[in-house]
């Protein structure tokens, strides 16, 4: 976790390697001195402060393949940046290469197949405003800046999911450039074993730099959030009113503490609080149900709930979670949300270390169920919530005691959820979680590592080794 100091030397790469890589590429070729270099090795968690040997700003698949083979051939460390959230840092490294897919954003939407095909550095606000010009979706992050690949790579939950699926579930297919330096294209009936890798798998597998995904008819919904106080009653009746919500309704539970915004009254500012984060994708004659479900929860001290273009949920919380915050996050899977676990929750809502920190509820039952534990990487099938838990914050000083309450968080938790989480909560200290959070699938995945990776060059993730 400790943060490299601005003075720390980097080992460089040799000049007739650097020489060789600025030949090949067409984006940029970027090393310490250069004037754009502290910004192009900035990652979206302050916590990770790397220093790169070099970061190439990929513009296309050749120059994504040019710096597979220089990290190969060099033996570099090698590092993959999409969106640039991982909250693990794993978009960075020291003295290695850097892979920067910020340039690469482009999305090409059909209408006729109910298709997109989206670049590996799209961002889901990209992705969605292009689809949405079309009226349709697919399920992508509950904030705009995350990017497609990494959310894609490790399953994707977010507003849709009741109701399609997971974001892996909606992939058609995906360009790859693997370790060998070679670019290839895989989906059901080519290089299927790769394919099945890469829905949950992470970023072990290469680099993907173009995701195909099914749409689906999605326009607007009623969507945005109602506050209560926090309080183990509303969670037992969110949990309780997931169990017979139509797939439509898709509702993530926040404990956060009340958040600055003029529907909050301003004595709830800064206090402990539940919310009900809302996407209804049904018809608008159904929302007022949706609403009474919603009121059903708990004395309501703040909503803003209303009919609003699909794009704009995903960026309820943007503003929220700026780049440059320090975060320290743990995750977990459960099958049912017991009152001991609520009652964890109630602990540590009541003692949220700031206002950027929370702890999100997912429900991922619904068409999430009806993919097989076997049938993509992703394995929790049977899992009907996703705990995103973790301190986020401003101030580098805070960090011990940000990470101690996470850590203490997570401890308590553990008794009353599954032994593993979804790996996009996962931080750097969860190596060890690695092999239960794929449970049947793990030795799979081990195989098709060997196969495409045999060398472990595609290590900075959560990683499977072969």
């Amino acid at each position: 976790m400790t943060a490299l100091t601005p003075s720390t030397p980097v080992k460089p790469l040799p000049d007739a390697a650097l020489e060789l890589l600025h030949d090949a590429v067409r984006g940029d070729v970027i090393v310490p001195g250069d004037p754009a270099y502290d910004e192009a090795r900035r990652v979206y968690n302050a916590l990770h402060d790397r220093r790169p040997a070099v970061v190439v700003r990929a513009v296309d698949a050749g120059d994504v393949i040019a710096a597979v083979r220089a990290a190969r051939d060099h033996a570099l460390p090698l590092a993959v940046r999409g969106g640039s959230h991982a909250v693990a840092g794993y978009g960075t490294c020291d003295d290695g290469l850097v892979i920067d897919l910020s340039r690469m954003r482009s999305v090409r939407v059909d209408p006729v197949t109910r298709t997109a095909r989206a670049e590996g550095g799209c961002t889901w606000g990209d992705f969605n405003h292009a689809t949405h010009a079309f009226g349709l979706a697919t399920t992508g992050g509950v904030v705009s800046t995350t990017g497609i690949a990494g959310l894609t790579l490790g399953g994707g939950m977010g507003h849709l999911s009741r109701r399609y699926g997971l974001s892996c579930d909606n992939l058609v297919s995906a360009d790859v450039v693997t370790a060998e330096g070679a670019l290839v294209t895989c989906g059901a009936e080519r290089h299927p074993d790769l394919f099945w890798a890469l829905r949950g798998g992470g970023g072990n597998y290469g680099v993907v730099t173009s995701f195909a995904y099914r749409l689906h008819p999605v326009d607007d919904v009623l969507g945005g959030l109602a506050l209560y106080p926090l309080d183990g009653d509303v969670v037992r009746r969110w949990r309780d009113m997931n169990a017979d919500a139509p797939e439509e309704l898709n509702t993530i539970l926040v404990l956060l503490l009340g958040p600055e915004v003029p529907f909050l009254p301003e004595r709830w500012h800064g206090r402990p609080v539940c919310a009900a984060v809302t996407c209804f994708s049904g018809p608008a004659e159904e929302d007022t149900k949706v609403r009474a479900r919603l009121s059903e929860l708990g004395p309501v001290i703040g909503e803003f709930v209303e009919r609003m273009p699909y794009p704009v949920v995903n960026t309820l919380f943007d503003e929220d979670l700026p780049p440059g915050l320090y975060h320290y996050w743990k995750g977990n899977f459960s099958r049912e949300l017991t009152d001991g676990a609520i009652d964890v929750h109630m602990t540590y809502g009541a003692t949220i270390p700031s206002m950027e920190s929370d702890t999100a509820l997912f429900p991922i039952d619904g068409a999430c169920h009806r993919t097989g534990a076997e049938d993509t990487a992703f394995a929790y099938r049977d899992a009907f919530f996703s705990a995103a838990f973790g301190a986020s914050y401003t101030d580098p000083a805070d960090t011990a005691r940000n990470i101690a309450w996470t850590r203490a968080y997570d401890r308590d938790l553990r008794p009353h959820t599954e032994e593993a989480g979804y790996i996009n909560f996962m931080d750097t200290d969860d190596q060890d979680r690695v092999r239960a959070n794929y449970r049947q699938n793990y030795d799979r995945l081990r195989a098709v590592k060997r196969r495409y990776d045999p060398e472990n060059l595609f290590r900075i993730n959560h990683n499977i080794a072969p």
